[in-house]
């Protein structure tokens, strides 16, 4: 699958969509909502995405070329070798690559997004230079890709605020839903691609390391959900992600004066890629963009929830959940998107009733699988994506599905 034909699939669909809206519903507005769209989504992509993108990549870019000269990031390296040594067999034991990845993988984990996408970048550009074919995504940059997609995070404070906001009675009520249901996305992102890439999880090193950490994400869950108060979880959770990337940052600094290194030189020297980078993204990050605006002011989405309210109903399911899909449906494209669709369920259906937690457990069980395939992949000028989408989006039905089942269990 190349990233060709899902753009001109997008553009396709939407103007099919956009014709059934005007001539069966007689929609007249339609096309002028999809220009404005284009438009609007054009001036994000470069104001309010790209250009803001510059100023965090220059500094944490520069933060990272001070770590790998002290040593830091082989450090990790090191330490995460012998597991990725297994899911990622394509990449050296002691190359920097594994290193920024951890680094990414554990700024998601925290929440921490202005810090996973620099990190995450760098791992991409780092995973590049074993890359033999440049223009076609190898086999680690897949794993690393769904992985990330899979958006597996420990506490949803974004979400939990906005909760807040809206006055839900107790805003962090969703904590446990959303965890279970992004690693359940993320657990499936990692057995399919393992399954496609002929990789062996079962031995004793990859379950030993999975089950650590699935033993560390249920004790932490047990442990914030019955042993602290709402107020207190999101001061343990501001306060401890941002002590640890500023602990990062220290211990950067630090490890570089250790070493002999002019830290000040080294920053300098890594920030320089910053403003490149994202100059780089920004026709992919825009082109993507306005695809996925037209694909959302067509009216395909609200096809699409109509037409599975119709099929569920013929089956005698139950239909309470369809009224939060736009959510999920519009995640894999549009962060944004899902948030605005997740915050109209909140307002239209109250933030404590079953579709509004239920959207709000859709916008945390995964991130936006085509925005990162655009912004990973476009960075370093992937354009043959292989499987990488359709193992996201895999991974991103899993967490659907997962979503669905704890809020009936927890909230119906």
């Amino acid at each position: 699958m190349t990233l060709n034909y899902i753009w001109i699939g997008f553009f396709i669909v939407g103007f099919i969509a956009a014709l059934i809206q005007w001539i069966f519903f007689g929609d007249t507005e339609v096309f002028k909502r999809i220009m404005d769209g284009t438009f609007d989504s054009a001036r994000i992509g470069v104001m309010e995405i790209a250009l803001p993108l510059a100023g965090v990549m220059t500094l944490w870019l520069g933060i990272m070329n001070i770590g790998e000269k002290a040593g830091a990031i082989n450090w990790l390296a090191k330490l995460i070798a012998p597991f990725f040594a297994r899911i990622f067999p394509g990449v050296p034991k002691d190359h920097p690559a594994n290193g920024h990845m951890v680094m990414n993988f554990s700024a998601n984990l925290l929440g921490l997004d202005n810090a996973a996408t620099p990190f995450g970048l760098k791992a991409m550009e780092s995973l590049q230079t074993l890359n033999p074919n440049k223009d076609e995504a190898s086999d680690a940059q897949i794993m690393f890709l769904v992985l990330h997609t899979s958006g597996l995070t420990l506490i949803p404070l974004a979400i939990m605020a906005q909760r807040a906001v809206l006055g839900a009675a107790d805003p962090s009520d969703i904590f446990i839903p959303c965890m279970i249901a992004t690693y359940v996305a993320t657990m499936v992102g990692l057995v399919a691609v393992a399954i496609r890439q002929r990789i062996n999880l079962l031995n004793r090193v990859v379950l030993g390391w999975l089950g650590g950490i699935s033993g560390f994400i249920i004790f932490l869950v047990w442990y914030l959900s019955q042993c602290l108060t709402r107020n207190e979880l999101e001061v343990f959770s501001k306060l401890t992600a941002n002590l640890l990337l500023f602990s990062i940052i220290i211990a950067f600094l630090v490890g570089g004066m250790r070493k002999k290194v002019n830290v000040y030189e080294a920053f300098i020297e890594g920030a320089k890629g910053g403003i490149t980078t994202s100059i780089t993204i920004i026709p992919y990050l825009v082109g993507m963009l306005v695809a996925i605006g037209v694909l959302r002011n067509s009216g395909v989405l609200g096809m699409i929830v109509s037409g599975f309210n119709w099929l569920f109903t013929q089956f005698g399911i139950n239909t309470d959940f369809t009224a939060a899909l736009p959510t999920a449906l519009m995640k894999p494209l549009s962060g944004s998107g899902s948030r605005a669709m997740m915050v109209d369920a909140m307002k239209t259906y109250g933030p404590d009733s079953f579709v509004g937690r239920l959207a709000c457990i859709f916008q945390g069980s995964a991130d936006t699988t085509f925005y990162i395939v655009a912004l990973y992949f476009g960075s370093v000028g992937i354009r043959k994506t292989r499987y990488a989408i359709s193992l996201g989006l895999l991974a991103d039905l899993a967490g659907v599905i997962a979503a669905i089942f704890v809020a009936y269990l927890f909230f119906h």
